[in-house]
């Protein structure tokens, strides 16, 4: 019993952190709006428009997502020290080559607590085609209410949030692509 107890502790704390981004998700503090250049609260809902933001990639060009799009986005919140984002890399890769031409995927770093040597590496062993996004100041990540990675964001053209994810089976995160890019 004395055994499953840690076990049981970090169940439900991820069943609860799971609960609270499936559901509406508020930003409603000043001062973190302000320090992520919007001058006021943000607030991030589902079928609401995201908040949006800038940043600069592994090889050096800048992005932007916000707004209107010619192709739906999937935003996905990494770091190289997480377990689960090493399982979906190849999952995310194999999604996207399969997909690349109805949508666009953003894999944004949380660089702040991460290195910039480990995300190349990281990048490198799982071939990722997709652009890596560095958000080195973790301004993005505190935008979006980041409380764990991976936490991936789908957006539609018009640039609203339709869905929330964390790791998902291939098969589940395909569904969910179909759903997006056919919506």
């Amino acid at each position: 019993m004395k055994r499953n107890m840690p076990v049981m502790l970090i169940a439900l704390l991820l069943v609860g952190l799971a609960m609270y981004q499936s559901g509406t998700i508020k930003e409603t503090s000043q001062a973190s709006a302000a320090a992520a250049g919007m001058g006021s609260a943000v607030e991030m809902a589902r079928n609401k428009p995201v908040p949006g933001f800038t940043l600069e990639s592994l090889d050096g060009h800048t992005y932007q997502v916000g707004g209107q799009r010619e192709k739906p986005l999937m935003i996905n919140f990494w770091a190289t020290w997480c377990g689960p984002c090493h399982e979906e890399a190849p999952d995310l890769k194999q999604v996207y080559e399969k997909y690349k031409d109805k949508f666009d995927v953003y894999a944004v770093n949380v660089t702040k607590g991460d290195r910039v040597a480990d995300v190349k590496g990281f990048v490198k062993q799982y071939q990722l085609p997709f652009p890596v996004l560095l958000d080195k100041e973790g301004k993005a990540a505190e935008m979006y209410r980041i409380l764990f990675v991976p936490t991936s964001f789908l957006i539609d053209k018009q640039g609203v949030l339709r869905d929330v994810i964390h790791v998902l089976p291939r098969e589940q995160l395909e569904k969910r692509i179909q759903m997006l890019v056919e919506g």
